[in-house]
């Protein structure tokens, strides 16, 4: 089954290639490693066997000439001495021998030409040696002398020709197998330059497969790429070359199709939001002439509508005192009505203004110390809270970033809120804590009030939502509204919890810094326990009492809170204190009974 080369992937081409190249190599690799086995044997011969062959022959001439130096001597001299070199020389040539033979074992010609040394120099030793060393010590050295004739002399040369042969035939070994290591190496060598043109010739067809199956298809695939873009968002995309830069392109392309229809929805969508922002610059326009004509309007509720309303009131009083009495019952009821009605519009004013201008008249973020600021608050509360025999009370609380008038009014409205929704038989007891919550300070204003019922727990922080009678529990209900606007304006939320065991906890969340973060997940990572805002107590009454559970502990309100049906719910934190109420003077700069705190 063939396949055709045109659908082979770039992959199995690759693969296929290197296939090739890697059996080349292996085949050379494979040779070079047979050629240098042998290369190393005949080195091993040549260096171990043929060498020291050579040394031996030359030092069986030596022993043989050492047997006829000996023999020649005592001829000479009858000296017993003499015949040391002899004796010397016969055991050194049958060592020689020995080693000889051991080393050409692989070798018949030298063992052959070995034995013929051997069978001559014992030959030379039974006919002329011995017969010369008997007659020596028999008929003396003359006779002996007589012994050492020219045939002696050439059968002596016959001996010498023979080792010489011995030496020829070594010498033939060693050229030969000095030849084959010379044959071998040359050998070595013509495949490293086969492997290294294989090699070259593997990179040169590699580069050009990569030029003709990588870099044109590229080069072309780039090219089109480049056309779209430049703005051609309609030229089509294919790709050429092996199936991966084919399907490359088609993905390429399909791109570009997506591209391109964004890109319609993008300008479409342009359009869209060129005409959609056209309309809000109008209506920001006119968003602008509508903070012009409140801005206005506060500065007309300030001040023109505050001056006729106080000379209403002014002279409703002054009707009520003259002629309190003098008319008749119904007369001073309406009298009353217009007064009070004087002094609640006036409130309502007062409030609705201070809610205004937060956030819009602004002094800037700074460090403030809720521990300081508490001071003040108390210092503020403390006509309300002496009228009420109230008790405030506060934990160890941070250092937060935040304006600090709109902080002490914060404070100031939760603390008279507390204050004043208390149950009628127990002195009201307001404690303030805080504790850290993942990068966030959670502050709870926790009382012991009449508490509120979890479906109006939402319904609180509504502006000028009221869950009782003015008369039951005085005020404009805005004062929460307030609270909940300066928390959001810090970048917090606040929300009222009722499961607590009685009465209620407000809580809320501001920002806390980056170093009391840092520092909290320090002691969480070295097992210390959580800083929680309960440390330190202070407040402004004598023998201040125990932590209150905190509003997570679960429970229910007791039973002897009063419900809806009984004693009406408390809705609105900026009423004036009961001690503003019950004197019945109008603080018309005052927000809820207690001193402005807005800027």
């Amino acid at each position: 089954m063939s396949i055709r080369a045109g659908t082979w992937t770039l992959r199995r081409r690759v693969l296929v290639l290197l296939g090739m190249v890697g059996a080349m190599l292996l085949s050379v690799a494979g040779a070079e490693a047979y050629v240098a086995t042998k290369n190393r044997e005949y080195t091993d011969v040549l260096l171990t066997r043929v060498g020291p062959l050579r040394v031996q022959g030359q030092e069986m001439l030596n022993a043989l000439l050492d047997q006829e130096t000996g023999v020649r001597g005592f001829a000479v001299t009858a000296d017993p001495e003499d015949l040391t070199p002899y004796e010397q020389g016969l055991a050194q040539e049958r060592a020689t021998a020995a080693q000889i033979r051991e080393l050409a074992t692989s070798y018949p010609g030298i063992e052959a030409d070995l034995l013929v040394v051997e069978r001559q120099a014992d030959e030379w030793r039974r006919t002329v040696a011995q017969p010369v060393i008997d007659t020596t010590n028999t008929g003396g050295t003359a006779a002996a002398q007589a012994l050492l004739n020219d045939d002696s002399r050439q059968r002596f040369d016959e001996l010498r020709n023979a080792v010489a042969a011995l030496q020829d035939e070594i010498f033939a070994a060693r050229e030969e197998t000095a030849r084959d290591v010379e044959r071998t190496g040359n050998l070595l060598v013509v495949l490293l330059i086969v492997a290294a043109l294989v090699v070259a010739l593997a990179a040169i067809a590699l580069l050009l497969s990569l030029d003709r199956m990588v870099l044109r298809p590229l080069t072309n695939l780039a090219g089109q790429v480049r056309l779209v873009a430049t703005g051609d968002y309609r030229h089509h995309i294919a790709g050429s070359g092996p199936p991966e830069f084919r399907q490359l392109g088609d993905d390429v392309d399909a791109m570009r199709q997506k591209i391109a229809a964004d890109l319609s929805e993008v300008r479409e969508a342009r359009e869209r939001i060129e005409w959609v922002n056209t309309q809000l610059q109008k209506q920001a326009e006119e968003l602008t002439r509508s903070n012009r004509d409140l801005e206005q309007f506060a500065y007309v509720a300030s001040h023109d509508l505050q001056e006729p309303l106080r000379k209403v009131a002014s002279f409703c009083q002054l009707l009520q005192r003259r002629y309190a009495g003098r008319l008749d019952e119904r007369a001073d009821q309406y009298i009353a009505f217009a007064v009070d009605g004087a002094q609640r519009m006036q409130r309502l004013i007062n409030d609705l203004l201070a809610f205004s201008r937060i956030g819009r008249l602004t002094t800037g973020f700074t460090d403030v110390d809720l521990n300081r600021l508490m001071e003040d608050v108390a210092a503020q509360t403390e006509p309300a809270r002496q009228y009420a025999d109230a008790e405030l009370t506060w934990g160890e609380l941070p250092v937060i970033r935040g304006e600090e008038p709109l902080l002490t009014n914060l404070l100031v409205n939760l603390i008279s809120n507390s204050v004043k929704f208390r149950r009628p038989d127990v002195s009201p007891a307001v404690h303030v804590s805080a504790r850290l919550v993942g990068a966030e300070w959670e502050i709870t204003c926790q009382d012991n009030g009449i508490g509120i019922e979890p479906e109006f727990a939402d319904k609180i922080f509504v502006i000028f939502q009221r869950l009782h009678a003015k008369d039951a529990y005085p005020g404009t209900g805005i004062g929460l509204a307030i609270v909940k606007k300066i928390v959001e304006y810090h970048g917090g939320r606040v929300w009222v919890e009722t499961d607590v065991p009685e009465g209620a906890a407000i809580r809320f969340t501001l920002p806390a810094l980056p170093a009391d973060v840092e520092a909290e997940q320090a002691d969480a990572g070295a097992g210390a326990a959580p800083s929680a805002g309960d440390g330190t107590v202070g407040g402004e009454a004598a023998g201040q009492p125990a932590e209150r559970p905190s509003a997570d502990a679960g429970g229910t309100a007791p039973a002897d809170v009063p419900r809806p049906g009984d004693v009406p719910e408390r809705g609105d934190a900026t009423e004036r204190g009961d001690a503003t109420e019950r004197g019945g003077a109008s603080d018309s700069g005052g927000t809820g009974g207690v001193k402005e705190a807005v800027g």
